[in-house]
């Protein structure tokens, strides 16, 4: 590994200790990029991913316990949602691979969620009376703003995604432009060459004849 994938590696393990991980990263055509993340047995994770731009927006991505047994494995996958609770204790791996392309490169987002969310309001989990006006709206509040968050997440992509397409398409509606441009230049060169051989053939025949 280089020293941009080392980098994206130890940011990965610096934002997994508050419980989650975002990361907008480039996978090279030909080639795979793998995360390792330690977790407890019992631990629940959530993975989600989607390609963002590159190809046919597809990825190969794959997730591996301690032991090497394949938790998850999806071919060509545009996005997916992958929830688990680890079995046993050690380091799991989380690999998208992008081997099957030969010419385009992917830029791929992943949100990687460890662990349970932790209480809005202390020993919340444990009371046994019902909670207050004033507690209730500050939970409703808290999932209506988890809500938005998620939203804009989902909003963003799709802004990122809509953004490269439409670059795409007016990179090659300039090409095409260009291409018609020269095309229109040599039909009109060779039409102009066409004309000028048709009046040099007459006048040569007019001075034949005279003579």
């Amino acid at each position: 590994m280089g020293g941009r994938p080392l980098a994206l590696v130890l940011a990965l393990c610096w934002l997994l200790q508050a419980g989650r991980a975002e990361l907008t990263f480039e996978l090279p055509d030909s080639a795979q990029q793998c995360f390792h993340q330690p977790l407890e047995r019992g631990t629940k994770f959530t993975l989600d991913y989607q390609v963002i731009a590159g190809g046919h927006y597809d990825v190969d991505c794959y997730v591996e316990d301690p032991n090497g047994r394949t938790l998850y494995q999806e071919a060509k996958k545009q996005y997916d949602r992958f929830p688990h609770r680890a079995q046993v204790t050690g380091v799991y791996t989380v690999c998208f691979s992008n081997k099957f392309s030969t010419f385009s490169h992917k830029t791929v987002y992943f949100d990687f969620q460890v662990g349970e969310e932790p209480p809005l309001l202390p020993n919340m989990n444990k009371r046994v009376t019902a909670l207050t006006q004033m507690e209730s709206a500050c939970v409703t509040i808290h999932e209506a703003l988890n809500t938005v968050i998620d939203s804009q997440t989902h909003y963003r992509l799709r802004e990122a995604q809509d953004r490269i397409r439409a670059e795409d398409l007016k990179t090659h509606v300039s090409y095409w432009s260009v291409g018609e441009t020269f095309l229109l230049l040599a039909v009109s060169i060779t039409q102009v060459m066409l004309l000028k051989s048709f009046f040099t053939e007459t006048r040569a025949s007019t001075g034949a004849v005279s003579t």
